[in-house]
């Protein structure tokens, strides 16, 4: 009897020790994964590139908004000793003026200590075009699109619509301007001078920067500040960019700078903030197309549509193609 209750306790033993082996075992292999997953999402130039001298390049691409990740990848190449150069790549017809603010003075900050360019692709205007005065040199395509200075608010209005359905709003307010303009209201004649009264605010501080940063007078900045879109070409002639080209055109800018023209251009991409989040918000857009009848490509079209562009609250400096013309826009 006592002999077997000593092998049943050797045995317990042997069991308990090959259990704790395969837990840590399975642990390590947990960590293992994830660091091989983030190698995968970030790439090993996180690594390696980035801790060398070379010239970073950093888009700025589709609504802007105040993006905390973007702002916190400018501040971290401007503190960066290795980064010698900055390439700001634009493509862009705007978005929130608070937005456009906020990477300006992220822009001006990396200024400040390092050479920065900015090379527009097909679109840097509105709060785009904000950004790219923020640099020190601007290079655009000869068909590039750049420029609608100005600021726009817009606001919806249901009220006609909610009369036919037989729906009314009451609102209890303290004061007429409180709440307005509102969506179920037609906007009275106050609350729209009051909306122009902050329009025409940040207009002036936009056209302020167009004329600080391009070296214009004031009226010249004024006539170039009526909402109007350039070519590259017409851009370069009216002095809203400096020079016309790519990527190559900025680098050899950066070259005159003193920068060593045989650095390495590494782009310093978005941190995915969840790889299953995004793996998950990819397989179901490609099931809303598929339901829909849509080819896999259009998935793209549907991630702007349902992003953050459907949401734009505030003043706004983005360009929009209605073919209607606009006073703040």
């Amino acid at each position: 009897m006592m002999a077997n209750t000593a092998d049943a306790i050797i045995d317990r033993r042997k069991l308990r020790r090959k259990v704790t082996f395969w837990r840590v075992a399975a642990l390590l292999l947990a960590v293992l994964a994830v660091i091989a997953l983030y190698l995968v999402t970030t790439g090993p130039e996180a690594y390696t590139s980035k801790s060398v001298p070379h010239i970073a390049k950093i888009r700025v691409e589709g609504t802007i908004l105040e993006d905390e990740e973007l702002l916190k990848r400018l501040k971290d190449i401007g503190e960066s000793d290795a980064v010698k150069g900055v390439i700001v790549s634009i493509d862009s017809p705007g978005g929130t003026t608070a937005g456009g603010e906020a990477i300006y003075e992220a822009v001006r900050k990396i200024a400040e200590k390092k050479p920065v360019v900015a090379q527009v692709g097909t679109l840097a205007a509105s709060a785009g075009y904000m950004i790219a005065i923020a640099t020190d040199h601007i290079v655009a395509r000869q068909s590039s699109i750049v420029g609608s200075i100005g600021v726009l608010f817009q606001y919806p209005d249901i009220s006609e619509l909610l009369t036919k359905v037989g729906v009314k709003v009451e609102t209890i307010k303290s004061s007429p301007l409180k709440a307005e303009p509102n969506f179920f209201n037609p906007a009275s004649d106050d609350a729209k001078a009051m909306i122009h009264r902050m329009i025409i605010d940040s207009y002036n501080w936009f056209v302020g920067l167009v004329e600080n940063r391009r070296k214009f007078s004031h009226e010249q900045a004024l006539a170039l500040a009526d909402g109007s879109v350039f070519t590259g070409r017409q851009a370069v002639e009216n002095k809203l960019i400096d020079a016309l080209g790519g990527e190559e055109k900025a680098l050899d800018w950066l070259a005159g700078k003193g920068v060593d023209a045989q650095l390495k251009v590494v782009e310093w991409k978005p941190v995915q903030k969840s790889t299953f989040g995004s793996l998950f918000s990819q397989s179901a857009m490609k099931m809303v197309a598929k339901l829909l009848g849509l080819p896999e490509s259009s998935t793209g079209i549907l991630d702007e549509i349902t992003g953050d562009r459907m949401f734009l609250d505030g003043l706004v400096s983005v360009w929009h193609v209605d073919g209607k013309p606009s006073g703040a826009q």
